[in-house]
């Protein structure tokens, strides 16, 4: 806020409506070191605002010759959403930064794993099988979308707030325009077509933007929760003194880091309601509505900053069991090889049949305890279409990975092309 009351004196004396003697008075008075937060804070209870409070005790700093020209045009929705814009330019660079860590972690698993091969899961259940490389493509791909969106947010939707009492800068007369370009530009702000103060598109869609990239880390700290349990055993968080420990329990090892991510997204995303509820204000300036951004934006930048942080921590330390992966492919029997041995069979039996072969294949070898393996082996209808290496081909994991290179490779381009690398 402080900054900004500096840049509006010079811009003030830029537009030759005080001296740059006098803006400087002011500008040089404009130090944090210099006011009473404690009081301001104090006194914004009753004052419904922290502008006005601070106006008045910069007032009181400067000499008496400068008081007059103080916050001259402005209005103290003008210095508390400008303020804001410049914490939230702050922020997305924390928040960029962090997620070009996530990225990069991303994408050194898919890489390193594009030939781990794993079960694919849907519905809680072994599906077919895909690498581990692959879901740190996906993970990968949705990092860079949210990464090319907040570099958007960036650019678009951080603007300068000047539009005095009602926001046609009535107080500065003509010159008002000129004044506003002059303060964006001390401020390096993009000057609006127009005052925003009851038209709150612009922050609502910053904090959406925090929201999804809340949940894009949700997603993938859910998946490392997942594949840490007991029975699944296929990735364990890096091991610290005292990470993932127990109060009562020696053996554990929690994934503490995913567990804080999802906790903060969950809050970060809890706010994105409250901001876009906050978005029909009444008339010129709003009575509830505005206020309550205050507590919301900070929260939606702060916690999804956490969940971040705490993803990249967890890409960037994790412990891969690729052997736990390969074990974890026969548990059922071999069963999610079902739809490959299906494809095989297709063109001799024909879609219908070729599923329906399978299907009694894979429900009798649930039965009996058998692998669908040694059921397909021994089925005449079966054998009497594919030969053993054909067979043996089919049931193969390896072989049944579709476009597994081609999109990791395609993530991986998107994703040098984002942070501007080299292949």
């Amino acid at each position: 806020m402080l900054r900004f009351e500096a840049a509006l004196a010079r811009a003030h004396a830029r537009a030759g409506l005080m001296t740059s003697e006098v803006a400087e008075q002011i500008a040089s008075r404009c130090d944090v070191s210099l006011v009473n937060v404690d009081a301001i804070m104090r006194d914004a209870e009753s004052s419904g605002t922290p502008v006005i409070p601070l106006v008045r005790q910069l007032t009181a700093q400067v000499p008496p010759s400068a008081r007059d020209w103080v916050h001259l045009g402005a209005t103290s929705q003008d210095v508390i959403d400008t303020a804001l814009v410049m914490q939230m330019r702050d922020g997305l660079e924390v928040l960029i930064a962090e997620t070009c860590g996530v990225g990069d972690a991303a994408a050194t698993l898919s890489e390193r794993h594009r030939a781990s091969v794993m079960p694919g899961r849907t519905l809680m259940q072994h599906a077919v099988p895909v690498t581990f490389g692959l879901k740190a493509a996906r993970w990968l791909s949705a990092v860079t979308r949210q990464r090319h969106e907040l570099e958007r947010v960036r650019r678009e939707l951080l603007v300068l707030q000047f539009g005095g009492a009602a926001g046609t800068l009535a107080a500065l007369g003509t010159h008002g325009r000129a004044v506003a370009g002059y303060l964006a530009e001390e401020l390096e702000l993009p000057l609006p077509d127009l005052p925003w103060h009851a038209e709150r598109d612009r922050p609502a869609g910053v904090v959406a933007a925090l929201g999804i990239l809340a949940g894009t880390m949700a997603k993938v700290a859910t998946d490392l929760v997942l594949l840490a349990q007991t029975e699944v055993g296929e990735v364990a968080e890096g091991a610290a003194r005292g990470k993932g420990a127990s109060s009562a329990m020696p053996h554990k090892r929690n994934p503490v880091d995913a567990m804080q991510a999802l906790v903060a997204a969950r809050l970060a995303i809890g706010m994105v309601p409250v901001v876009l509820g906050a978005m029909a204000q009444e008339h010129e300036r709003a009575a509830g509505s505005w206020q309550a951004e205050w507590q919301a934006i900070p929260e939606a930048f702060r916690q999804s900053a956490r969940a971040t942080h705490h993803v990249r921590l967890a890409l960037e330390t994790l412990e891969v069991n690729t052997e736990r992966m390969r074990e974890n492919l026969s548990l059922d029997g071999a069963r999610l090889m079902a739809e490959s041995v299906v494809t095989a069979l297709r063109p001799s039996l024909g879609a219908l049949e070729a599923k329906r072969v399978v299907g009694e294949l894979s429900a009798g070898a649930a039965r009996s305890g058998q692998g669908l393996g040694d059921a397909a082996r021994a089925d005449a209808r079966v054998s009497a279409v594919l030969d053993q290496a054909a067979l043996e081909a089919a049931l193969d994991p390896a072989r049944s990975l579709g476009g597994n290179d081609e999109m990791i490779d395609a993530a991986l381009r998107a994703w040098r092309d984002a942070r501007g690398t080299p292949p």
